[in-house]
Parts: C-alpha cells; structure tokens; sequence
C-alpha cells in the first residue's frame, strides 16, 4: 500500500477519478435532494444521508464484485446488429425510469392538485420508505456507470475505494445545501429536473450503443443555471424597487 502511494502517478489518477467521480455524483445529488425535499423538514437530512450512504455502499459492493462488473460489457444478445450487454440494459431501465420520474415530478410541482394526508404519520412513513426505495433504485444505475468508468481509468482498486469515498464524502457535505437552495427556488427546482430528463435521455443512448461527449452536457447545464441565476438576480433587484 505504502509503496503504491509512493508514486506520483498514483495520486494524480486519486485526484482525477476523485473529481471525476464528484462530477458524476451530481446527476444523483441532484436526484436526492429533489426527492428529500417532499418530505418534511425534519426528515430531509435523514433522506439525503441514507440516499448518498446507499450510493456509497452500492459502489464499494460493486467495486468488490469488480470481476463481475467488467463481465457486464460482454454481450448477452444482439438486437439488429446492436449487441446488447448488462450494463446496456442497466443503463437503458435506469433512464427510462429517470426520464419517467423527472417528467412526474414536473407534472407534480406545475399541475397536480395535493390533497391534504388524513394520517400525517403514516404518510409521512409511507412516503419516506417510497422516497428511499426510489433513490436505493437510481443510486444502482448510477453507481454502475460510476463504478464502470473508474474501472476504465485506474488499475489497482485501493484507489478506486479511496476516491469513491471521498467523493461521497464531498457530496453529503454539500448536499444538504443544495437541497435547501433548490427548496427555496421553485424555478432551479424545474431546470433541475429538466437536467434529470436530458441525463435520463443520455443513459438511454449510450445504452443503446450511442457515446456522447458528457462535457457539452455539463455545459449546456452550467450555462442553463448562469442564465438562471441572471433572471433570480434580476427578478429580486424588481422586488426591492417595487418594495
């Protein structure tokens, strides 16, 4: 071990998949906190801890099993000269699924009328359970293209543990933030999961055999939120001159 960090190498390929892997993890703070902000205040937190703790545990177990991991690049069948793989299906389910629930979530927060809980309790339980069922399922997803990349970008798995964990470890000291200012701001709430859909729809083309650069992505979404955040500025030096 001690030899291995000796090496300069070494520790580039830490720094890079580490910030890799936090680039990554956004697509699923960004899931978290949206799905931790339906429920009350109290329980947020707890939703949020347990949502990156499950993204932690799912990539350190699919990190041990990495002799099955890589297995799952191997064709299973083919589909109109498309060989399909494991991870092609993973990917394709989990999109699907994301592109689904964004677009509910949409419905949900522009549309859909909410009638109020007779059982305040039980619901509240309910909807934690669903709510952690729900980020358990895309932290699977998530964690598979995760797991795939670093596999992909480093040889020897003790560094690959070692950024993962950090890399969780940055995104729950910040995730509570960002689910705040996402709670506060109805209209980044939006664009967010309008980024949920289009990254649902990027796992579904490359599930389907279509590669992506993912920077103009993160870009398109970066110069979403700079725009966005021009109009919030804007609107609130309206209020203060209307005030």
């Amino acid at each position: 071990m001690l030899e291995l960090f000796s090496s300069p190498e070494t520790w580039i390929s830490l720094l890079t998949l580490t910030a890799l892997e936090v680039v990554l993890g956004i697509d699923n703070v960004i899931f978290i906190t949206i799905l931790a902000g339906k429920l009350p205040p109290a329980e947020r937190k707890k939703a949020i801890r347990l949502g990156l703790g499950g993204a932690l545990l799912s990539r350190l177990a699919l990190l041990a099993a990495i002799s099955w991991v890589t297995k799952l690049t191997t064709p299973l069948f083919t589909v109109l000269s498309f060989e399909v793989s494991g991870r092609d299906l993973v990917l394709i389910l989990g999109g699907l699924f994301l592109m689904a629930k964004a677009t509910f979530e949409i419905y949900d927060k522009v549309e859909a009328a909410h009638p109020l809980v007779k059982d305040a309790k039980a619901g509240r339980s309910a909807q934690l359970a669903s709510i952690i069922g729900q980020i358990m399922l895309l932290d699977l997803v998530f964690s598979l293209d995760s797991v795939i990349t670093a596999v992909g970008m480093v040889q020897h798995i003790e560094v690959m543990v070692i950024a993962v964990i950090i890399a969780i470890v940055v995104m729950l000291a910040f995730a509570a933030s960002i689910g705040e200012f996402v709670d506060k701001h109805p209209s980044i709430k939006i664009l967010a999961l309008s980024f949920l859909v289009m990254i649902g729809v990027l796992l579904v083309a490359e599930g389907t055999g279509q590669h992506f650069n993912r920077g103009y992505v993160y870009f398109a979404m970066a110069f979403s939120l700079t725009i966005e955040f021009i109009n919030m500025r804007y609107r609130a030096r309206q209020e203060r001159r209307a005030a």
